[in-house]
């Protein structure tokens, strides 16, 4: 077990595990960055959005992963996303991201999407 030192001025923790698996897919794609962002969609709402980009976005917020790769937060979803961890689990054969969100109200049964709690609205 390890234990995830939050900096309260970062708007979302990585954990190292996430942090090795965006830095093995920009290693693979050649690219620089993976930016985060939300999407209307499904049944609850939002949907997460990740996408490797050369650079980051001018409309986002950055944060330094490591020396050639960093997150970037669309700042629109800035508000929905303070406080979130992400983490990279693996589960017998299979492995996902998960989105550990404190905003988040509900979640489709599917687990594609989710609402926004009334406090974030």
């Amino acid at each position: 077990m390890t234990v995830e030192i939050i900096d309260p001025q970062q708007p979302v923790t990585v954990t190292d595990a996430a942090r090795r698996h965006f830095q093995q897919q920009c290693r693979q794609s050649g690219q620089a960055a993976v930016h985060l962002s939300l999407k209307e969609s499904g049944c609850t709402g939002y949907m997460y959005v990740l996408d490797l980009v050369d650079a980051a976005p001018d409309a986002s917020v950055s944060i330094q992963l490591d020396d050639k790769v960093q997150l970037c937060i669309a700042r629109a979803a800035l508000p929905y996303l303070q406080g979130t961890v992400i983490d990279y689990v693996r589960k017998g054969l299979n492995s996902e991201l998960q989105f550990q969100n404190p905003n988040a109200g509900d979640y489709c049964g599917c687990g594609e999407s989710f609402s926004i709690s009334e406090a974030q609205h």
